[in-house]
């Protein structure tokens, strides 16, 4: 007898519908499983057997045979193994056809009949060619979000039989008026982190006047952040903020946020819904892989894509490997990675913020006369792990000293974080109204016709042209910022003078590293 069963495997972050066709038959006994599976794929044959056996189920000394189609699309991981299993039973008659039909099952069976909860649930429910989705208990909250499915739970292989059998009710998830719930956004997954430490808040940064400019007109416009400056500055404190000043995400974004870090196999948890973008702070060891996605069989997302709708943070940036760095141009441009490998291609969403911080030489004191250690040579081996092109993928790049004895003992200090985050909600939605994006969003030809600049500015502008201060990929990226600079200014499109000075200035942070460099 044949059989055929509703379900998905995971591509990327989105998943694939997947018909599991399952024919018993006389012959040898065997189970054989066919449709390119990998080899924890394969390895549902025991995984099933044991759990039948466990749930007090038959199992077959028959010719067992698994089809997963289509044929033609590699199956990971053990997603597969509930469907698989209920494709058997109603092969064999223990189920009825008509029990199944238009039902689809998700799930990793263990051996004492569990039914386990897999990476990207939220992804897989959506792709499954069924109105009915049957999932492990454990995802509920990710089943909360699902909005065109009916989906139904289920503990074990025992209860979900006689539920399908009638004997019993589904657990289902019972709708309700509190907002779906999301994922968080901190950049680890145990829900007991403690998120004050995991982000920061302007009001607790004593000083730095020009960082926190800095931080909020790249929180307006979206702009990338690059932060120089000795150790104990505060250019840590300053990234973690950013996610404080940062509008919340919308629904869209969430959902879109919440397959990422579903597929990457992180716990959503029981958060609540989310209420900052995430937040990624990798460790300059990290691999290429790691921070770009891909892996040998399973493609899973990396930082960049894990950092969607949010901030990726990467500390000590001149630490990190050279060829690490200078793979997050290509995504910085288009917002998205494409990895591909010898038996697939996959696209990952990477539309994320880049903010590095960075010591201005190997010792960290390069910023000061006379105390810095180092020698002509480790500055230049420094100088060069920094290129050119990747240095001008940021449009902000700001020096930052050490406060001041009176800055640190003052108890005074600037803007609140809600006023500032007020600005930049304001600023951001001004943008979106007037221009549709954001103005680091905009090409150069967008630039040239939404901008109207003043006769000194242009005039500012070719100054710095003709003394070399400025490249044509320079100028684009500061009459961005001077837009964003203009719109919390309240004219937007409207650039003056003082808008090109300031976004000169905040631009101009590098000028010792960018000689060095220049030198190399």
């Amino acid at each position: 007898m044949i059989s055929s069963v509703a379900s998905a495997c995971l591509l990327g972050v989105e998943g694939v519908p997947v018909t599991v066709e399952v024919h018993v038959s006389n012959g040898l006994p065997g189970f054989t499983i066919v449709g390119l599976p990998d080899a924890a794929c394969r390895e549902s044959r025991d995984r099933v057997r044991a759990a039948l056996l466990s749930s007090s189920l038959s199992w077959s000394t028959k010719r067992v045979t698994v089809n997963l189609a289509p044929s033609g699309t590699r199956k990971n991981g053990a997603g597969l193994d509930l469907a698989i299993a209920i494709g058997f039973l109603v092969s064999t008659g223990e189920l009825a056809h008509h029990q199944v039909r238009d039902i689809g099952f998700i799930g990793e069976l263990g051996l004492d009949g569990s039914i386990r909860a897999i990476p990207g649930v939220l992804s897989l429910i959506g792709a499954t060619r069924a109105k009915t989705v049957i999932v492990p208990v454990e995802c509920v909250v990710e089943a909360s979000i699902v909005k065109d499915k009916s989906v139904k739970f289920a503990r074990d292989l025992a209860e979900l039989v006689a539920a399908l059998k009638g004997l019993r009710t589904f657990r289902e998830n019972k709708p309700s008026r509190q907002p779906p719930k999301f994922p968080s956004g901190i950049d680890q997954s145990s829900p007991d982190l403690d998120r004050g430490y995991l982000y920061g808040d302007l009001d607790e940064i004593k000083g730095q006047r020009l960082g926190k400019r800095a931080l909020e007109i790249s929180a307006a416009g979206g702009h990338n952040l690059l932060m120089v400056g000795p150790p104990g500055s505060g250019k840590t404190m300053l990234a973690r903020a950013l996610v404080s000043i940062l509008p919340e995400l919308s629904f869209d974004q969430a959902v879109e946020v919440a397959k990422i870090h579903s597929a990457a196999g992180y716990s959503l948890g029981n958060l609540g819904r989310v209420h900052q973008p995430p937040f990624r702070s990798p460790h300059p060891s990290s691999s290429t892989v790691s921070i770009l996605g891909g892996g040998t069989n399973a493609m899973r997302p990396g930082e960049i894509s894990l950092a969607h709708f949010g901030v990726l943070f990467l500390d000590e940036f001149a630490e990190f490997p050279v060829k690490v760095l200078e793979s997050l141009r290509q995504p910085l441009e288009d917002r998205v990675i494409r990895v591909s490998r010898s038996s697939s291609s996959i696209t990952f969403p990477a539309n994320f913020q880049l903010v590095a911080a960075m010591n201005p030489c190997p010792c960290g004191e390069g910023t000061y006369s006379g105390s810095c250690r180092c020698n002509a040579a480790q500055l230049t081996r420094y100088a060069r792990r920094l290129s050119g092109p990747l240095l001008d993928r940021f449009d902000l790049r700001v020096t930052i000293a050490r406060p001041s004895p009176e800055e640190l003992v003052d108890a005074s200090c600037s803007e609140s974080t809600k006023q500032v985050a007020e600005k930049v909600a304001r600023a951001r939605q001004s943008q979106l109204s007037r221009f549709s994006k954001l103005s680091s969003q905009m090409n150069p030809s967008e630039v040239s016709r939404l901008i109207k600049t003043t006769p000194r500015a242009r005039r500012l502008l070719v100054r710095n042209l003709s003394n070399g201060n400025l490249s044509a990929r320079g100028l684009a990226r500061t009459k961005k910022v001077a837009l964003t600079i203009s719109v919390l200014d309240g004219v937007p499109g409207l650039v003056d003078e003082h808008h090109i000075g300031e976004a000169l200035e905040l631009r101009s942070g590098l000028s010792q590293l960018a000689r060095r460099l220049e030198a190399c």
